[in-house]
Parts: structure tokens; sequence; C-alpha cells
């Protein structure tokens, strides 16, 4: 057995695991642990798997789904295995009452205790008092230096304009992060998992405005979840200007129109 298979198997308390690839996405791959008695759990590793086994716990501790951590340490995350695919088509009102839960959690200020990355994009939460600040410093200037000039100039002046666009003290939420349509889980109309989380505190309306990035919410998803402060809409396009952002950084110029987009609705 392999240095990787005598760690899991010490985790997960088995004498020996069989390994084979599970699934594998742009960031990230997936293993399958098999156990000589044929139990199953899904294996993951990454920069910081500890951490997300933290998130996983909070997520799951709010009465929303997510998989069980089974085991967690600095090298991976051992989870159970999910009912059902990726995706929310036919189970949006469940969405709307899952990421309910998850919002009804909230903390005392902006951010999280730990930092992260997607990919080679390093995420900072420092935390603060500060919404407005926090969205600034933390999801948009942080970007500059990465950008395109010209869109470098665009993103500073609507940073230097939130006050206008965001309210400086919502609800500290919490936040699954990174809930695009891939990290929700679903099966007969129901919402089984949430997977993958990027977790902070932070406006609840940043999680539906990634919903909505590479999907759309409907109105069965908005039915279940409370109402939205009137603004909702302008407000997404600046939300969705982050992983827009994100996304250039990672892959490139072919999501520059998607950026220029979320700015020109932003008014900048």
């Amino acid at each position: 057995m392999n240095d990787l298979q005598d760690v899991i198997a010490n985790l997960i308390g088995a004498r020996r695991v069989t390994l084979s690839q599970f699934a594998s996405g742009d960031l990230s791959a997936l293993m399958l642990a098999e156990t000589e008695d044929g139990r199953q759990f899904v294996v993951k590793g990454g920069p910081a798997p500890a951490v997300e086994g933290e998130m996983l716990r909070l997520i799951a501790a709010t009465g929303a789904p997510a998989p069980e951590v089974v085991a967690a340490n600095e090298r991976v995350l051992i989870i159970t295995r999910v009912e059902g695919r990726s995706g929310f088509a036919g189970a949006q009102a469940d969405l709307g009452r899952s990421l309910s839960k998850l919002h009804a959690a909230t903390g005392e200020q902006y951010g999280f205790d730990h930092d992260y990355a997607f990919g080679t994009v390093a995420i900072k939460n420092d935390r603060t008092s500060s919404w407005i600040a926090f969205w600034r410093d933390r999801r948009l200037l942080n970007n500059i230096g990465d950008i395109p000039a010209d869109l470098a100039r665009r993103v500073e002046r609507l940073a230097g304009n939130l006050a206008t666009h965001l309210p400086d003290a919502p609800p500290a939420a919490l936040l699954h992060g990174d809930l695009w349509s891939g990290n929700v889980m679903a099966s007969s109309g129901r919402v089984t998992a949430f997977i993958d989380p990027a977790c902070y505190y932070g406006h609840a309306e940043v999680d539906l405005a990634m919903l909505n990035l590479f999907g759309s919410l409907d109105q069965g998803f908005y039915a279940a979840y409370p109402r939205l402060e009137p603004g909702y809409l302008e407000r997404q396009a600046i939300y969705s200007l982050w992983p827009a952002l994100v996304h250039l950084r990672l892959f490139g110029g072919g999501y520059r129109s998607m950026v220029e987009g979320f700015l020109s609705r932003a008014g900048h």
C-alpha cells in the first residue's frame, strides 16, 4: 500500500483501502476510497483540506445539506459519498429552503478565520465590520494588479463608489462562497449536498449571484427563499463581477466580455 493509501486507511480506521479516480474539475480532483468490507468514501486533496472540512461542518450545523466529514488533515479531506448529480434543475424550491437555512447562520463580522485560494488566485478574508470595505478591498481592488489596465481603471471607479450601491451592514450570513450549479448536488427534486465550499460571512445575495452566473434561479427558488431587498438586481451585477474577475485571472481573456458586461450593468 502506498503512502496516500496508508494515510487514508489510518484516518478512517481501516486495515487497507483501494483508491480509484472518482471525478475531476478545473481546480481539484476526487478519488474514491473503498475498504475491504465495501465501505466507500470520497477523498479530496487540495491546498487546505482541513479548512474545507471545517467549512462543511459549519454548513451541516445550520441544517443545510452537506457531506459528512469523516476525517480531515493537512493532506486530505475524507467525506461520505452523497446521493444525486450536480446541478439544481428540478430542485429549485428545495434549493431555496436549503440556502435559507445556511444564510440564517450569521457572524459578528464579515470575512472568515482562514484565507484560501482558487487555483493560483489568493482569496483574503480578513474580518471587518464594514461590508463595503470588505467587498472593495478583498473582492475588487485585490485584482487590480492582475487584470488589463483598462479594466482595472473601471474596477477602481466602481470600488470608489460602492457606498451608492451596497449596504454597509447587512446581516453577516454564512456563505457557501462558490455556489455555482456544479457545487449543488440534487436528486428527485431535493438538494442532497452543498459541496466544495469557500465559506465566509457576508451579504447573502453573494451566493444568489453566483447561482445565477452560469444558471438561472426560477420562481420556485424565490418563493422558498426569504424576500429580497429592493435593488437586488443592481447588486447582483456587482456581486457577479468578483467570480468573473477570478475566472479572467485563472482562465484568460475568454472571460473579458463577462467582466465588461457586469461593469456596464453596474454603471461603470
